[in-house]
């Protein structure tokens, strides 16, 4: 048995409580996984620890706004929350960027990539707080022990056997816990992983700042052209996470439920340094250098700052993040990889379901490290693959051409293996992972090329002004079709994902092409209908 310890405190009061699974934070992660066990098994008795006070007030800021489909079906599908969104959070529309808007002072100028409809699967934008609030209030209900305020000192892993024990400090007292399953969800403040020692660092280190206020800023209101208001079909796009492109960094304007928005920057420190950005002054000084269009309404709504964040190396990892012994890591207690394309909610998706099925799953300790190595695996296999969609790329993220192309690819990448994954719910089919294992091995294999090629595309830093190009997502049979297949019910899963794997291998040799200004191969409009044109 592993043994591993903090300071142990000897003078704690009352005997020790117990209960099956004790989870360390109350945030987006331990909420859920919290709910999804309660779910799983009702009869298990659950503790969470958070260190602040829940519900969180209305103020408190919370970031990872934007959900995609592996989150969104999460939240909405495997958790049962889908009238629950509709009626509290705002639907999204799509990922959409801008390239040049930085450069032109009418956004219709600039090139626009993304949807001219909603897609078939549905993705949210939520405000955090609102949620875990929610998600608080439902797990009291459900007789799930919530305790804010109090913060875990200590850790004591394995002992006595098969038991953890953690040591609890309150503003009023200091208790000892025992647990037969111990789970970090503590976010950065990563209780186990510092304990056990098990930090990964990243190469990838990217910087970001962030605030919310207190007032909607909607981008279209930034170009009164009726061709480009009319692109979306009468659809606003407000909805949309919308990203403001350049070399180096990305900025995000995302709404959430009572008019209140978003605004972040990310950037790769070696383009643009955090210091020229963390604090909110220096922010908006910043903004009206290199995009001015958001600059301007950030500065008329100033007064309605609601919160401000900095937070430097962005990515981190983890050696294991969770074990035959009972412990576990979710959320970026574990992992985080880039807030680009919005995969935090999916990570977390991923861990719980992986957790879950550990803690419920009525099987001997053979089986359940069995188990537990194939999940890590998978798990890790999962984050490094995400990885390299952001490894020194960002001095592409101005290059429209680029930018298109290398989206189509990820997100063909992402609907074709991981989200069908999790949408067919084989993850925890040790069976299928195992035929699967030769076709899931050898396109992340591909995927690798096809990232190392965008790489090279990125190094040289090309920026767009801007022509007013609209690179509708729509438009793109494949986008579109691996979209709605999501939502198909599964018939022939090992006959499916070789179809994917088939479709990704063709669409493979046609992106590179386009990369370097060759003419696709034939039957490339079957797949990517106008893109090639539309890029020209």
């Amino acid at each position: 048995m592993l043994a591993s310890r903090l300071t142990f405190h000897t003078d704690v009061t009352d005997t020790p409580q117990s209960f099956d699974v004790a989870i360390i934070g109350g945030g987006l992660a331990g909420l859920t996984l919290a709910l999804q066990l309660r779910q799983s098994r009702p009869s298990l008795s659950i503790l969470v620890v958070e260190k602040n006070t829940l519900p969180p007030p209305p103020a408190a800021h919370k970031v990872g706004e934007a959900t995609v489909e592996i989150g969104a079906h999460y939240l909405a599908h495997t958790l049962g929350l889908k009238d629950h969104l509709e009626a509290t959070q705002l639907r999204k529309f799509g990922l959409r960027l801008f390239f040049g808007s930085g450069s032109n002072k009418d956004l219709a100028n600039a090139d626009e990539l993304g949807a001219s409809s909603l897609l078939p699967a549905i993705s949210y934008q939520l405000d955090r707080g609102v949620l875990e609030k929610d998600l608080h209030r439902m797990l009291v209900d459900r007789g799930v022990d919530v305790r804010d305020c109090s913060r875990v000192t200590d850790v004591v892993i394995n002992t006595p056997p098969d038991r953890h024990q953690i040591t609890v400090t309150s503003d009023d007292a200091e208790y000892t816990v025992r647990c037969q399953w111990l789970v970090d969800a503590s976010s950065r403040s990563a209780v186990l992983k510092r304990q056990l020692k098990l930090t990964e660092p990243s190469e990838h280190q990217m910087s970001a700042a962030w605030f919310r206020l207190d007032a909607s800023i909607s981008v279209d209101e930034w170009s009164a052209d009726k061709n480009w208001q009319a692109r979306c079909n009468g659809l606003s796009r407000m909805p949309s996470t919308n990203h403001l492109m350049g070399c180096g960094y990305w900025a995000w304007i995302i709404p959430l439920v009572g008019g209140r928005s978003s605004i972040g920057l990310v950037s790769d420190p070696a383009i643009v340094s955090l210091s020229s950005y963390d604090t909110f002054e220096k922010f908006r000084s910043w903004l009206g250098k290199h995009q001015p269009l958001l600059a301007e309404r950030v500065d008329d709504r100033a007064d309605a700052l609601m919160d401000f964040r900095k937070l430097g190396k962005l990515a981190h990892s983890s050696k294991r993040v969770w074990s035959r012994d009972r412990w576990a890591m979710t959320g970026e207690a574990g992992v985080f990889a880039d807030p680009f394309y919005s995969p935090g909610t999916d990570f977390i998706a991923l861990s719980n379901t992986f957790i879950t099925d550990l803690v419920t799953r009525r099987c001997g300790d053979t089986e359940r490290g069995i188990r537990s190595s194939v999940y890590e695996k998978l798990y890790q296999s999962f984050f490094q693959s995400t990885m390299t969609l952001y490894q020194d790329q960002y001095g592409g993220f101005g290059d429209t051409r680029l930018m298109s192309i290398k989206l189509t690819w990820d997100y063909a990448y992402y609907w074709s293996i991981l989200a069908w994954l999790y949408f067919r719910d084989v993850l925890t089919d040790l069976t299928f992972l195992r035929s699967a294992q030769p076709d899931i091995l050898a396109i992340r294999a591909l995927n690798d090329t096809m990232q190392g090629r965008f790489r090279a595309c990125a190094a040289r830093r090309q920026v767009d002004r801007g022509t007013g190009r609209f690179i509708d997502q729509i438009s793109i049979p494949l986008m579109v079709e691996l979209n709605a297949a999501l939502l198909e019910p599964a018939a022939a899963p090992e006959k499916e994902l070789g179809e994917n794997c088939e479709r990704l291998r063709r669409l493979a040799p046609m992106l590179l092409a386009m990369v370097d200004g060759r003419k696709a191969p034939g039957g490339a409009s079957t797949l990517l209908g106008d893109l090639e044109a539309r890029l020209a």
